[in-house]
């Protein structure tokens, strides 16, 4: 999975086999994964985290938002 940013403990990510999905990212830390839709940002998977933690996240990726999406776009319009 490429690494396309790094927040605290917090991994943001996708997969080559995601190309065919809207803009997504996965989210990986300490074990624990979800997935966040990027337009608009909503979550798509829990995954284990709790509440207070994937709302931490939503708010990273707000934050985020558009140079999560230029990565998106880097990777899988070429």
């Amino acid at each position: 999975m490429p690494i396309v940013l790094r927040i605290d403990a917090y991994a943001f990510g996708f997969f080559a086999s995601d190309r065919t999905e809207p803009a997504h990212v996965h989210v990986r830390c300490r074990g624990k994964k979800a997935k966040f839709w990027l337009n608009p940002v909503s979550v798509a998977s829990k995954g284990r985290f709790r509440p207070h933690e994937l709302n931490r996240v939503e708010a990273l990726i707000w934050e985020n938002e558009a140079r999560l999406l230029e990565a998106w776009h880097e990777y899988f319009d070429r």
